[in-house]
């Protein structure tokens, strides 16, 4: 068990973690992606330290991980010192000739004992540090190492997890939109070990929310109404998956809700023996592969690198994550490397009815990976989310990914 890190209130670690996927997503736009927001605040939180950032950039570096620099070092340590079953999480620290003494030397004697240390690795070896610490999902290291390169920091968190209750798989007729031609099955939510409800949001309006369990990972589904912004949903997707926020937003009972079609839903009525509602959810399979290149301003990593640069006299400063997910009818896997480098080259109703509610995922929609680890600091923490705008057929056999 891990504790809090000092200077930290409860849930302040989540709420930094949850601003910064909030500028990432903006940062990335409205297109097919997945990302980690973790990894990517991870390696600025491990940079922070770094004492040659001049006040500017080191007010740009907080503001971005929504901490002071010396508190978000602290919980970088105790979420690299401690992950959860569910997670796999890494970090290094590379340098082209390891200084003996100086500033360059107090940064990395000062970085948690669990980042790795040692000499720049060749593209290859780096790409299998890339392989190893995402469970094999990403082959290549995001940034390419070449010969200038002085200095590296770098993270990877990686998960694979079954759902306490596989999907059904049902035809993609229930769909409305044109998703139903591009696919002619889609994942359907079994009526235990999965969550469906309907919300309202006081920014994004009434939410359809799918909350799909395993141990040690939650991943919620959240589609609004058409026209919402989706870095609107997603902001909204990251509040409904957060447990201090969660319970703030009260589920709708379906008997306050219209009969018939609502933006993201259809809701029936029929007779029962006693007064009921159930609720189910159609999804699509997922998949994305993303490179980001993380440095502009707002997401810190244009300071950081700055500052790392002149700790390890390098210039070209680069900043990338690579990040692979897969949402499918038996689990969940996601991966992500992110890199910060010194002298890079490039990037790489009334009683006794019932009433039942389908709730459809069938046009862009965002999903968020938390954290479940009680007594933990990774509780709450949204380690993976995405933006779905591309469905797929679900394969034959998910087993074989396993």
């Amino acid at each position: 068990m891990s504790e809090a890190p000092a200077m930290t209130r409860p849930g302040a670690m989540a709420d930094a973690v949850r601003g910064y996927a909030r500028r990432l997503h903006g940062h990335i736009g409205p297109g097919h992606h997945v990302a980690s927001p973790l990894g990517a605040w991870l390696v600025l939180a491990l940079a922070a330290s770094a004492d040659t950032a001049t006040d500017a950039e080191a007010r740009t570096i907080e503001a971005a991980l929504g901490l002071p620099a010396g508190a978000a070092g602290s919980a970088a340590r105790a979420l690299l010192d401690a992950p959860p079953p569910a997670v796999t999480a890494a970090a290094a620290a590379w340098v082209g000739h390891p200084p003996a003494r100086g500033p360059a030397a107090e940064w990395l004697a000062q970085l948690p004992k669990s980042v790795a240390r040692g000499p720049v690795p060749t593209q290859a070896d780096a790409d299998a540090w890339a392989r190893q610490h995402s469970l094999g999902m990403i082959d290549a290291f995001p940034v390419a190492l070449g010969p200038t390169v002085r200095a590296v920091l770098c993270s990877a968190v990686a998960t694979r997890i079954s759902w306490s209750h596989p999907f059904g798989l049902v035809a993609a007729d229930v769909f409305r939109s044109t998703w139903r031609s591009e696919v002619s099955t889609v994942l359907h939510s079994p009526r235990d070990g999965h969550h469906c409800r309907i919300v309202g949001h006081p920014t994004a309006g009434e939410l359809a929310v799918h909350r799909g369990f395993a141990d040690g990972l939650t991943v919620t589904s959240v589609i609004a109404a058409p026209g919402v912004a989706p870095f609107v949903v997603l902001d909204a997707a990251h509040d409904v998956a957060g447990e201090a926020l969660d319970r703030r937003l009260e589920a709708r009972s379906l008997f306050d809700l219209p009969l018939g079609d609502g933006p993201a839903w259809t809701i029936t009525e029929t007779p029962a023996g006693t007064r009921a509602e159930h609720l189910r959810a159609a999804l699509p399979a997922w998949s994305a592969r993303s490179v980001h290149d993380v440095r502009a301003p707002a997401l810190g990593f244009g300071a950081a690198t700055a500052a790392l640069g002149r700790l390890f006299d390098a210039p070209q400063p680069e900043a990338a994550q690579a990040v692979a997910a897969r949402y499918h009818r038996r689990g969940f896997a996601a991966a992500a490397v992110t890199a910060a480098v010194a002298g890079a080259s490039r990037q790489r109703s009334a009683p006794g009815l019932r009433r039942d509610a389908l709730l459809r995922f069938d046009r862009p929609y965002a999903v968020v990976a938390t954290a479940v680890a009680r007594d933990s600091v990774w509780h709450g923490l949204p380690v993976f989310s995405a933006w779905v705008t591309t469905p797929e057929e679900p394969k034959e056999d998910d087993a074989a990914d396993e």
